[in-house]
């Protein structure tokens, strides 16, 4: 029987291993159990953290740096990426705006700024990039993309015609937008928003009252940022025309998804989506037989379109099957059987101290992929 074509497409395993680490490990203990396999490694990503090295590792794309502004205004050192066809960047907003760039002890989001994240932007364009990949997940602001627009020279003026200061307290000072000053390389540049969440810029459901606590506001700076992202729709709409209080996604890192698509003309795609396209994944399932997924909690939000379950719909598509490994298998897991995947297991063999099986994972990784590898393998055969 001819070696089997196995992909390997896992997200990272959060505050353990990148994606690229999770999918080596992989390949180690599949090669183990099927020494002649074609094994195809894809590190995935849903537009959080590890978006860039993801699409750059799967492209055979370059990693850059720039200094730009952090969050509170100190200079940050921030990563990102031209893919493998050398015209499109991929950036992470949260290298640049990131809330573990602030230490517990100052998150504040009336203050926290997205301005990195537009000179992160603007560094791709440097580059020459003709399409620009965001995503825009782990964010320590809530200043719809307020800071982000100014960096690319976009003017937020005050009653007195001066700029507005930074951070989502800073909104309610807004009387005008100017676009004159917008960089006009923008013009010909596509952006496409990797966005995994639908939440809307304001209200019960919106940027300020779901994702400010986690950000360091307390609830009476939700009510005022709350407030200032509503009158920022609303100077949004009458200055620009573009309706951005309702829109799906728009809530997304503290509004940065209202900010892209009202001040560049941003386009907000689901994320995982976006990275299979990106990385032509697709095309790698190709005559495959397996494909194995992974990332480090496998629970009930999983099937809400995470990498694993946008994979594994990718391949069920071609009828490929799909064998999940986690960390961890938390409450409702079962749910991605509905959604492609075909089994899931735990990479921990049995009671294992958190901290020992995150320092062991890759040797768990790859001993867990030996064993699905090898049950396919004897099933595959018995099929015959």
């Amino acid at each position: 029987m001819m070696a089997p074509r196995i992909v390997i497409a896992p997200d990272s395993f959060k505050e353990c291993l990148a994606a690229e680490a999770v999918a080596e490990a992989m390949a180690v203990g599949a090669r183990r159990a099927a020494p002649d396999a074609d094994i195809v490694t894809v590190p995935m990503a849903d537009g959080g953290e590890g978006t860039v090295r993801a699409l750059v590792a799967a492209t055979g794309g370059t990693l850059h740096q720039a200094r730009v502004c952090g969050p509170l205004g100190e200079p940050v050192d921030a990563e990102y990426g031209i893919l493998g066809d050398g015209t499109t960047a991929v950036v992470e907003m949260a290298a640049a705006s990131g809330l573990p760039l602030v230490p517990p002890e100052r998150r504040n989001p009336l203050q926290t700024t997205t301005v990195g994240t537009g000179e992160l932007i603007a560094a791709a364009l440097d580059r020459g990039a003709s399409r620009i990949v965001l995503g825009i997940g782990g964010s320590a602001t809530v200043d719809g993309g307020a800071g982000m627009a100014q960096a690319l020279g976009v003017k937020l003026l005050d009653a007195d015609g001066a700029s507005i200061g930074r951070g989502g307290g800073a909104l309610a000072q807004l009387a005008r937008i100017d676009l004159s000053g917008r960089d006009p390389r923008l013009a010909d540049v596509a952006i496409d928003v990797a966005c995994d969440v639908d939440n809307p810029l304001v209200g019960p459901h919106g940027a300020a009252r779901v994702y400010g606590p986690q950000k360091g506001a307390t609830p009476a700076m939700v009510e005022q940022l709350d407030a200032s992202l509503s009158h920022l729709a609303e100077v949004i709409e009458r200055d620009l025309g573009t309706a951005v209080r309702d829109l799906r996604g728009a809530g997304a890192a503290g509004g940065l998804g209202a900010g892209l698509v009202a001040f560049l003309g941003a386009k907000l795609l689901p994320g995982v989506s976006l990275v299979v396209d990106a990385v032509g994944l697709e095309a790698k399932l190709e005559g495959a037989a397996l494909v194995l997924v992974g990332e480090g909690r496998l629970d009930g939000q999983t099937a809400f379109g995470k990498v694993p379950v946008g994979v594994a719909r990718a391949a069920a598509a071609r009828g490929i099957p799909v064998v999940a490994i986690a960390g961890a298998l938390g409450e409702g897991w079962e749910a991605v059987l509905g959604e492609g995947v075909t089994a899931c297991f735990s990479l921990v063999p049995g009671p294992v101290p958190l901290d020992e099986a995150m320092a062991r994972a890759g040797e768990l990784l790859a001993d867990a992929a030996e064993q699905v590898v090898r049950l396919f393998l004897a099933a595959r055969e018995g099929a015959r």
